[in-house]
């Protein structure tokens, strides 16, 4: 047994921590909730990452993201993400992507891949990663929206159209119903957004990060049951 995920084995046997090691996820979106999905599927023990983001570390992302530290600020979110990966887990294989995924974003997304997770921000990226995600038959969970929220109880895992209060999953749901999308796997808050003057939405340590390992709870769950 490898002394690394020695405990995790004692949970889900042997063969599943090889399914894990074997396992290519896709993970877009480094922020509040991305990078805190990919530090848990990091430490379960998935070997093979793709991670896709344009940003760079801002003193901003400080209060909520864990690859941010002073010495992390002003890097490539992608390059730090990776790093820390590589740190946990010298054996996990790492492509990064520095760049915002859109509809008209060629490659990344392929049949190797075995699991996809949508952590980004924008509806048109999130309904553009669900139609290729479908296309090529690969499983895909959707965060919905994080921010102005308190309550890190309050997160559920359901389908989108079984979803309330979020107004993010609200304008999904229209935008899934039109194109004759009917299901996707998301994760999303039933606590009512927090209102406030500000033009950027706030957010606390304990909420996008609970939200992240929920995440990285049911894609590890997915792949070792399946």
């Amino acid at each position: 047994m490898q002394e690394q995920f020695s405990r995790t084995e004692l949970l889900i046997g042997k063969d599943a921590i090889k399914k894990l090691q074997n396992a290519k996820i896709a993970i877009f979106g480094i922020g509040g909730v991305g990078s805190f999905v990919v530090e848990g599927l990091a430490r379960a023990g998935i070997g093979n990452f793709i991670i896709v983001d344009n940003d760079n570390v801002d003193e901003s992302n400080l209060n909520r993201q864990i690859i941010a530290t002073h010495k992390t600020i002003g890097k490539p979110k992608v390059e730090v993400c990776k790093q820390r990966i590589l740190d946990i887990n010298p054996n996990a294989n790492v492509k990064t992507y520095q760049e915002f995924f859109m509809p008209e974003t060629k490659g990344i997304l392929d049949s190797t891949i075995d699991y996809i997770i949508d952590a980004v921000d924008t509806v048109t990226a999130k309904i553009e990663l669900v139609i290729r995600a479908n296309k090529l038959n690969i499983p895909i969970i959707s965060c919905m929206g994080t921010g102005n929220k308190l309550d890190p109880t309050k997160f559920e895992v359901t389908d989108i159209f079984k979803t309330s209060v979020c107004p993010l999953a609200k304008v999904m749901r229209k935008e899934l119903k039109a194109r004759e999308i009917q299901k996707l796997k998301v994760v999303y808050s039933k606590e009512e957004p927090i209102k406030t003057n500000a033009k950027v939405p706030g957010s606390i340590s304990f909420v996008p990060s609970v939200a992240g390992l929920i995440i990285a709870g049911e894609v590890i769950k997915d792949i070792y049951l399946k």
